[in-house]
């Protein structure tokens, strides 16, 4: 079995980059075909932004800044053909990563309820120590960043 030594979201990316762009080509003949831009923005959001948001939180801290930009290429053009403003990439992980916390910090019975613990002051919540690159872009720790902001 092989074992590679460092895992990175570069392939996943790319993966859901192309898929979304094969995506954009459906939604370039929908404005071809005149349709209304209620049509188009909601053929985006079913299609394209659900695919490149799918389990956004677990995945896009990591990324690297050439899978970000081209994760916002996509959105970009999307944004050309519905000639509507679309959020970000960083905006969409914003919100759903501060939805997600939340979500956690409610539930009790949630595996890492117990990481959310707020300082004395009751304000801020404890960040947690990371040694490593890649356990301080998951989630616990930019999710607690996010809160304390």
């Amino acid at each position: 079995m092989y074992i590679i030594p460092y895992l990175t979201w570069t392939l996943h990316t790319i993966t859901i980059t192309k898929k979304a762009r094969q995506r954009l080509f459906f939604l370039r003949r929908l404005r071809r075909f005149n349709m209304d831009s209620r049509i188009l923005c909601n053929f985006n959001r079913c299609t394209i932004k659900s695919i490149l948001t799918g389990s956004i939180t677990a995945w896009y801290g990591s990324c690297t800044a050439l899978n970000r930009k081209a994760l916002q290429r996509v959105v970009k053009t999307a944004q050309n053909i519905t000639r509507t403003e679309l959020p970000s990439m960083e905006d969409l992980y914003s919100q759903r990563l501060r939805k997600k916390a939340l979500r956690i910090i409610k539930d009790p019975h949630h595996p890492s309820h117990k990481l959310f613990c707020l300082l004395p002051s009751g304000r801020r919540y404890r960040s947690i120590r990371t040694n490593t690159t890649g356990l301080r872009d998951s989630f616990i720790p930019q999710a607690i960043r996010l809160l304390n902001t």
